[in-house]
């Protein structure tokens, strides 16, 4: 059961998670995907994240997620890595038959869940919702909490109540900004839960706050250079951890410029690491103004 093994994921650190190559036919380029998930590793990330809203999730069929997942589980296998894989839905029980399919691939060692997007229930509905998943999960919830994509604001006290939950391992927090919520959950963290830090230019302070590390798509640029600043702030190097962590959310903004993930897959395919730097409708791809100044940016990452 996920209660049993939530307290023994690794939750330190950055957790990349990866876009989805395609080739110049529009298909999933499966040796890129590998080749990335080993890359991100190789650099210093903890983990990987598949069919997160970086993978365009919502613009793959069942067969490419399936094969998305399949890709990254084997590498995480042979390197030993964490898997975590998008999963969830608007309604708790289709939300469990997503879950249910994670059995399929046993390198999986958590679910990253959204809060039930465009439904908008009240904070009493949002916690019966997990409350739910977290009894019929194969693995360990982590909960999204994005409310500019969901619609679904969530205070300090309804965010801890979600924490509490057995099977609950932590909480991608993706809040827009740091506010007096965020500060009143770092400051008083349910036992056994740890909050990772969503919106990227917000890593630094998240991390000075207490949240252990990321789930970062910028992290695929200068993968080092995040999982170092995990390591900075969390062996209290502030000296090196402010001046790093300044540069890295420049480098994020920049990123972000335009909706995720074009530039970056405009950046990975400027690299030669990506075979196109295509995307799926609706979203168009990069201008080449978007990714030169990711590139800029890149540079100035020390």
């Amino acid at each position: 059961m996920a209660q049993d093994i939530a307290e023994n994921l690794p939750l330190h650190g950055i957790h990349v998670p990866l876009v989805t190559p395609f080739t110049r036919a529009g298909d999933v380029a499966a040796e890129a995907l590998e080749a990335l998930a080993h890359e991100a590793l190789d650099a210093g990330a903890t983990g990987i994240v598949a069919l997160g809203t970086t993978a365009e999730a919502a613009g793959l069929d069942e067969a490419e997620r399936d094969l998305v997942t399949g890709v990254c589980a084997r590498v995480c296998g042979e390197r030993g890595a964490p898997l975590v894989v998008g999963a969830g839905a608007g309604g708790t029980r289709a939300a469990e038959a997503s879950l249910a399919r994670l059995t399929r691939w046993p390198e999986v060692r958590a679910a990253l869940v959204t809060v039930p997007p465009f439904v908008r229930p009240s904070a009493a509905g949002v916690l019966a919702h997990f409350t739910r998943l977290a009894e019929v999960s194969p693995v360990p919830l982590i909960i999204y909490h994005i409310p500019y994509r969901t619609g679904q604001p969530l205070d300090a006290a309804a965010l801890r109540a979600l924490g509490a939950l057995p099977g609950v391992a932590g909480m991608k927090y993706a809040g827009g900004g740091i506010g007096e919520d965020a500060v009143a959950l770092l400051g008083d963290l349910p036992a056994g839960f740890e909050v990772l830090a969503g919106d990227d230019a917000y890593l630094s302070p998240l991390l000075a706050l207490g949240a252990v590390g990321g789930i970062l798509a910028s992290a695929h640029l200068a993968t080092d250079r995040f999982a170092e600043l995990a390591a900075a702030w969390r062996a209290g190097d502030v000296a090196r951890a402010r001046p790093l962590g300044h540069a890295l959310a420049r480098l994020s903004a920049a990123a972000f410029a335009e909706p995720n993930p074009v530039v970056l897959k405009g950046v990975l395919y400027a690299q030669g690491r990506i075979p196109t730097p295509d995307v799926r409708l609706p979203l168009l791809p990069a201008s080449q103004g978007a990714v030169k100044a990711v590139t800029a940016a890149l540079e100035r990452v020390a």
